[in-house]
């Protein structure tokens, strides 16, 4: 496997990339879920994938000036809370906490996400942080 192609989902699942987010990046499949939408970004964004991220952001609330940190690593992603974002449900939030290290600093991201269903398929609309 490539730098570009992780064994383990960067996800935090515990299942292999292939079973899990692999299949939402190479958009053979929808996330069915606000949760599985959040945990493919986050791999999405630890890959560099932002064409994905972008894909996945509702167009009314996704930044012109999206792009990738350099030297900004992923470390890891913990799901706190989940509230609806179901397979039947058009809402859903999602809160977590993203770590990440930039020029030896480690960082930690704390937001609660809100995904809705936009034609069908689940988009993050927008997201409150929450201070460390």
């Amino acid at each position: 496997m490539t730098a570009k192609t992780p064994e383990a989902c960067p996800c935090g699942s515990g299942r292999a990339f292939a079973a899990c987010c692999a299949p939402y990046l190479g958009d053979t499949q929808s996330p069915p879920t606000a949760e599985a939408l959040m945990r493919s970004r986050y791999t999405a964004y630890t890959l560099g994938r932002l064409d994905y991220v972008r894909a996945t952001w509702h167009p009314t609330t996704c930044p012109a000036d999206l792009q990738v940190v350099p030297g900004l690593r992923w470390l890891g992603l913990q799901i706190k809370r989940v509230t609806d974002g179901g397979e039947k449900d058009v809402t859903g939030t999602v809160e977590f906490v993203a770590r990440s290290k930039l020029g030896g600093r480690a960082d930690r991201l704390h937001e609660t996400s809100t995904f809705e269903r936009l034609d069908g398929r689940w988009v993050y609309s927008r997201g409150e942080l929450h201070r460390i």
